[in-house]
């Protein structure tokens, strides 16, 4: 699965943009700045003058309302540097974040969203920065083949926003890409543990698709894993666990087609379903009430 949502909530960026002031910056006529030809190609490059931090950021809201993002990107980082510590300059820092978000440079998007926090963790844009943070991971999301090193930081990103910052506007935008990003990380661990099965290293599947059915219960990926879990057990001869697999998978997934052919194979065996309660995967669902 590869995904690529750019988008941040429902008209976030308007309101960022009120926030800072980008509706009187329409009719500002732009100051302070003067240009000068390049050494390198004969282009123009803006130089940036020392200016008042409210001119300086405005200057930038007007660039940005014309998208000229690069002009806009190097004043705002002005204001940072010539205003350190201001309100301006927070202001800015949350700015730069957005632009590198909206052109789609999220690494730099991760770059300013976490300064603002480790500098700004109390102010009122902390959730959206925490919340831009995370997008530019989950947008970097890999398909479920690749290493999911950006995944597992997309979840722990986008948990923070949900825990941190509960009542935000955010959270439940979070909330929902959370069970893409779970789905995501059991897919990959499902998609190993099939690898080796294939090639009839038993407890190698099995070990991985015991990480499926004990961190990512709730994800869709579960029903398989138990049903393989019961493959892989019979094939070793632990026809206990075996059984206990296929008994939760028939207990909470009756209709599914992955307990149909389960239970198709334990009684291809002579056996029926049954769960030994002392079995790892029965306290495992037991422990979530899912048993």
């Amino acid at each position: 699965m590869l995904l690529r949502l750019s988008f941040v909530t429902p008209s976030a960026a308007r309101r960022m943009a009120i926030r800072c002031g980008a509706a009187a910056v329409l009719a500002l006529s732009v100051a302070g700045c003067s240009t000068v030809h390049s050494w390198f190609g004969g282009g123009e490059t803006t130089v940036v003058h020392d200016e008042s931090a409210d001119q300086l950021y405005n200057e930038a809201l007007y660039n940005l309302h014309q998208k000229e993002y690069s002009q806009a990107l190097l004043k705002f980082q002005e204001v940072d540097k010539q205003h350190p510590y201001t309100d301006r300059a927070a202001k800015a820092i949350m700015m730069v974040a957005y632009v590198n978000y909206t052109r789609g440079d999220y690494d730099s998007t991760i770059e300013a969203a976490k300064r603002y926090l480790t500098l700004y963790p109390g102010n009122e844009d902390a959730a959206y920065a925490q919340y831009l943070l995370a997008m530019s991971y989950y947008n970097q999301i890999p398909d479920v083949a690749r290493d999911q090193a950006d995944t597992a930081r997309a979840l722990a990103a986008l948990q923070a926003v949900e825990q941190k910052y509960p009542k935000s506007e955010y959270a439940a935008a979070a909330h929902k890409r959370i069970q893409v990003a779970r789905d995501q990380l059991a897919g990959h661990e499902l998609m190993i543990g099939r690898y080796y099965l294939d090639r009839r290293d038993y407890v190698g599947a099995i070990n991985r698709f015991r990480d499926v059915v004990t961190k990512y219960q709730d994800t869709r990926e579960v029903e398989e894993a138990l049903a393989r879990l019961a493959e892989a057990y019979m094939a070793l001869g632990i026809v206990n666990e075996a059984q206990t697999a296929a008994a939760i998978l028939g207990h909470n997934y009756p209709s599914s087609q992955w307990y149909h052919d389960t239970y198709t194979l334990i009684k291809s065996k002579g056996l029926e379903p049954r769960e030994d309660t002392g079995s790892w995967i029965s306290k495992a669902f037991k422990k979530v009430g899912l048993g």
